[in-house]
C-alpha cells in the first residue's frame, strides 16, 4: 500500500477490524456452545440459536444497511450500528439465561448488518481509483481471517477467562474503530437520490423464515403433527408467498430488485449458495461439540483442533481467485462444490470411539471446499450483473448464504435431536428411567444441572455406562445430520454443474442444433 498517508492506513486498519470483529462473531462462540449449555441448562437444540439467530438477522438485513448507508451516509450509519453492535455485546455478554443471549445476539445481527456495508463503502472511499482493488481484498482477507480465527480466540477466551468475554472484547474493539473513523474518515454517501426501503419485503421474509426455524426447533418437543407446527410451516410458506408478490410489485426498492433474480446466471449463483451454506453452520455448530463432548478436549484445544478446517480454508481462499481466472466460474466452483459433498461425507462416517484424526480427512476436503466455492460463486453471480449492480449483487449473495446457513442448520440441527433421542430411548427402553429423564441425560456431556443430577442417583458403574449410551447418541445423531447436509451439497454440486457458470444443458443443445443446419458441424460430411 505504497504511497498511502498515515491516517489513511490508520483508517483502513481500523475497517480490518471492524470487519474481523463481525465475521469473528459468527465463529468464536462455536466452541463456547458447550459451556453455554451448562451454563443455562439447555440442550444443543436451544444452543444453536445464538450462532443461527445473529448470522440471520445479519444476513437478512445486511442490503438494507447498504441502502441505509448509501442514503443516511456510511459514517453515521457506521457509528449507529457500532453502538448498537457493541451495546448488546455487553448485554449479551451478561445474559442469565438463553433468551436473554439469543435476543442480543438478534440485536448484534442489526448492529452488524449496518456496519459491515458501510465499511465497505467508506474503505472505497478511502482508496485512490488506481487501488480502488485493495478494498475488496482488504474486506474479504479480514473477514476470511476473522472466520478462521474465531474458533482459536474464542477458546482462549472461554477457557482463560468465560464465554462471556467474546462478547466483552467486542466493546474496545468497536470503540477504538469508531474514534479512528471520527478522526481519519470523511462522510460519504451514494451519489443517487435517495431510495426508499422496503419494509414490507424485509418483515415478511424475516418473520417467514424465522417461523420456519422456530418450527424446526420445536417440533422434536410437539411433533410434526401438533397444530402449533403445523401454523409455523403455514405462516412461513403464506410470508413467503407475500414477500414473492411483494417483490414483483416493489420496483427498483425492492429488497431483492426483479431484474436482479431475473438474471438465470445470477439466480444460478443464489440457488446453489443456499443449497451449500448448511456446511459451514454445520460444522461450526457439530465439530466443536463433538471434539469437546465426544473427544473431552477444553474449549483452546477444540478451537486448535479446528486448524484443517480453517487453515486450508483461509489458504485456498487465496488461491482461489487466481484459479477462478485461469479455468473459469464452473470449473471452480464445481470443484469447490464437490469438496464440500465429499468432505461431510467423510465427516458423517465419524464413530463415537474414533479419535481426531479421524476428523481431519473431512475438515482437510470440507475446508478446501469452502475456501473455493463461497469467494468463486460470488464472483460469478456479482459479474453476472450489469457493474452498477454489483454491491446490491455481492449483498444478495451473502443474503442467500447466510439465509441458506440458517435454513440448513435448523434442518441438521432437528435430524440431530431427532436421531440422537430416537437412539437412546432406544437403548435405554428397558430402564426404568422415564421418557423425561431419559432426555435429561442428553446434557450430561455438557455437565447440565439436571442430567448432573440424575447421574448422581445411580452408582459410579452405572453412571459411567449411561454417559457412554449418551456418547453413541450423540455420535449418531451427528452422522445423520451430516448425512442430511451431504445430500444438500450434493444437490448444491448439482445446479453448480448445470447452470452455474453458463447452462450445461444449453451448451450442450447448441452444438447439436448446430450440426442439423446445412454446412454446420458434423451435418457437414
Amino acid at each position: 500500500m505504497a504511497g498511502l498517508d498515515r491516517g489513511t492506513m490508520l483508517a483502513l486498519g481500523a475497517m480490518a477490524m471492524a470487519v474481523f470483529v463481525i465475521a469473528n462473531d459468527i465463529t468464536a462462540l462455536s466452541v463456547a456452545l458447550p459451556e453455554i449449555e451448562g451454563d443455562f441448562d439447555v440442550d444443543v437444540s436451544s444452543v444453536q440459536w445464538v450462532i443461527n439467530i445473529y448470522a440471520l438477522v445479519f444476513g437478512v438485513l445486511i442490503v438494507t444497511g447498504g441502502r441505509l448507508a448509501d442514503m443516511f451516509g456510511r459514517r453515521r450509519v457506521f457509528f449507529l450500528g457500532s453502538a448498537i453492535f457493541a451495546g448488546f455485546s455487553v448485554l449479551g455478554g451478561a445474559a442469565q439465561d438463553d433468551l436473554w443471549l439469543i435476543v442480543c445476539r438478534a440485536l448484534m445481527g442489526i448492529g452488524g448488518a449496518m456496519m459491515w456495508p458501510a465499511v465497505l463503502g467508506m474503505t472505497y472511499s478511502l482508496l485512490p481509483e488506481d487501488k480502488a482493488g485493495l478494498a475488496g481484498g482488504l474486506i474479504i482477507g479480514a473477514a476470511g481471517f476473522g472466520n478462521a480465527a474465531g474458533p482459536l480466540l474464542g477458546g482462549a477466551l472461554t477457557e482463560a477467562l468465560s464465554w462471556r468475554w467474546i462478547l466483552f472484547v467486542n466493546l474496545p474493539i468497536a470503540a477504538f474503530a469508531c474514534l479512528v473513523t471520527w478522526r481519519a474518515v470523511r462522510e460519504s454517501r451514494a451519489e443517487t437520490g435517495r431510495e426508499r426501503i422496503d419494509y414490507l419485503g424485509i418483515t415478511t421474509l424475516s418473520v417467514g423464515l424465522m417461523a420456519l426455524l422456530l418450527a424446526l426447533d420445536q417440533v422434536t418437543l410437539w411433533g410434526w403433527s401438533d397444530p402449533r407446527i403445523v401454523g409455523l410451516f403455514a405462516l412461513c410458506v403464506a410470508l413467503l408467498v407475500v414477500f414473492a408478490i411483494a417483490e414483483r410489485h416493489a420496483g427498483p426498492r425492492a429488497l431483492i430488485p426483479r431484474d436482479v433474480m431475473g438474471n438465470p446466471a445470477f439466480r444460478s449463483a443464489c440457488g446453489a449458495t443456499l443449497l451449500m451454506s448448511a456446511v459451514f453452520f454445520a460444522v461450526l455448530l457439530f465439530l466443536p461439540q463433538f471434539m469437546q463432548k465426544i473427544l473431552g478436549y477444553g474449549p483452546l484445544k477444540a478451537g486448535a483442533a479446528l486448524l484443517p478446517l480453517m487453515g486450508v480454508f483461509a489458504a485456498t481462499s487465496f488461491v482461489a481467485g487466481p484459479l477462478y481466472q485461469r479455468l473459469g466460474a464452473k470449473a471452480i466452483v464445481s470443484a469447490g462444490a464437490t469438496c464440500l459433498a465429499v468432505g461431510t461425507f467423510l465427516i458423517s462416517l465419524v464413530e463415537h470411539d474414533w479419535g481426531w484424526a479421524s476428523l481431519v480427512p473431512g475438515m482437510i476436503v470440507t475446508g478446501a471446499g469452502i475456501g473455493l466455492f463461497y469467494s468463486s460463486i460470488t464472483t460469478a453471480g456479482v459479474t453476472a450483473l450489469d457493474p452498477s449492480r454489483s454491491s446490491l449483487a455481492g449483498g444478495v449473495v451473502y443474503m442467500f448464504q447466510v439465509a441458506g446457513g440458517s435454513i440448513g442448520l435448523g434442518l441438521t440441527t432437528t435430524v440431530f435431536t431427532t436421531a440422537s433421542e430416537d437412539k437412546l430411548q432406544a437403548d435405554l427402553a428397558g430402564s426404568r428411567l422415564s421418557g423425561d429423564e431419559i432426555d435429561s441425560l442428553h446434557g450430561a456431556l455438557a455437565g447440565t444441572e439436571s442430567a448432573t443430577s440424575l447421574l448422581g442417583r445411580f452408582p459410579a458403574e452405572t453412571a459411567d455406562r449411561l454417559v457412554e449410551l449418551v456418547r453413541e447418541a450423540f455420535a449418531a445423531g451427528m452422522q445423520w445430520g451430516f448425512r442430511l447436509v451431504a445430500l444438500l451439497a450434493l444437490a448444491g454440486l448439482v445446479v453448480s454443474v448445470l447452470f452455474v457458470g453458463g447452462s450445461l444443458l444449453g451448451a450442450r443443445r447448441r452444438p447439436a442444433a448446430q450440426a442439423e443446419q446445412p454446412g454446420g458441424g458434423a451435418g457437414a460430411g
